[in-house]
């Protein structure tokens, strides 16, 4: 066969190959394209709902989306009505059953509370709040200043953190976040706690004077804190204290003795007494 005619049909084959794969790849996308996608109507919110609020027939509406629907979405609007909500939601949002509460729980603060947690409530003035910037949502440490009992009379005012990372619940009335961070004067601010750490807070608010610190909630790191005494605050080292008495008593020295010189003068003769260095006559 001749050579030029062989290449000719080689080069034929190729590109036969290559165009028949190029138009079955085509083909093939375009009836992936003309399945039908899954697609499932979902419960949304029909405007922005805030924390604590009991959903009616008004605040819910359906949305339908096309995909795989997520985990635990509703898609009952019987399954939302009557319940409370402990995370915001916005308007358009599919509303997943996690950020209910259960049904017959109720609203406001108490729907918000984890399994397994308590709200306890301590009263607070400006100091405490820091400066009316304690809002919910934020973390706290908690720090207790007094004098411990059974120390006696001289001793000194002691100041011990006995809690940390806590979540602020509610300050006053308010249990929504505040984006803004606006300062707002309360009485009261509920912290997220454990029942352990609530019987803490409960005897230390009735007992002692209590200030809450506020830190970054990135930082739920929690370290050690050594307590700190009045007296610490004006640093130096302690004066060093007086020896104790044995019971023992150092003898007494000796007590020195007079010491007489004899002058004769002639037929006469006389005594003179003298002390000795340090002494009396």
């Amino acid at each position: 066969m001749n050579r030029r005619l062989l290449i000719i049909l080689l080069s034929a084959l190729v590109i036969a190959a290559g165009s028949t794969y190029v138009v079955w790849r085509m083909v093939g996308m375009r009836m992936s394209a003309s399945k039908p996608q899954p697609s499932a109507r979902l419960v949304a919110a029909a405007r922005d709902i805030k924390i604590g609020t009991i959903l009616a027939p008004a605040d819910l509406t359906t949305v339908a989306i096309v995909g795989t629907a997520p985990q635990g979405a509703l898609t009952d609007p019987k399954n939302a009505i009557g319940r409370g909500v402990i995370a915001n939601i916005y308007s358009g949002e599919a509303i997943v059953d996690n950020r209910l509460a259960p049904m017959g729980s109720g609203g406001g603060l108490a729907a918000t509370i984890k399994e397994g947690m308590r709200a306890c409530a301590i009263r607070v003035d400006e100091v405490v709040g820091v400066a009316g910037f304690v809002t919910p949502g934020m973390r706290v440490d908690v720090l207790v200043s007094g004098v411990p009992p059974g120390q006696g009379n001289n001793a000194q005012t002691e100041t011990r953190t006995i809690l940390q990372n806590i979540e602020v619940l509610s300050a006053g009335t308010d249990i929504q976040k505040d984006a803004e961070g606006k300062p707002q004067q309360v009485q009261v601010v509920n912290l997220l706690v454990t029942p352990e750490e609530a019987q803490v807070l409960s005897l230390a608010s009735g007992q002692m004077h209590i200030q809450l610190v506020l830190r970054n909630p990135l930082d739920t790191k929690v370290v050690p804190v050594q307590d700190t005494e009045m007296g610490n605050l004006f640093g130096g080292p302690k004066p060093p204290e007086k020896p104790k008495s044995t019971g023992v008593r150092k003898p007494k020295p000796a007590a020195q003795q007079p010491f007489t010189i004899t002058v004769i003068n002639g037929s006469q003769k006389s005594e003179e007494k003298f002390a000795t260095p340090g002494g009396q006559q």
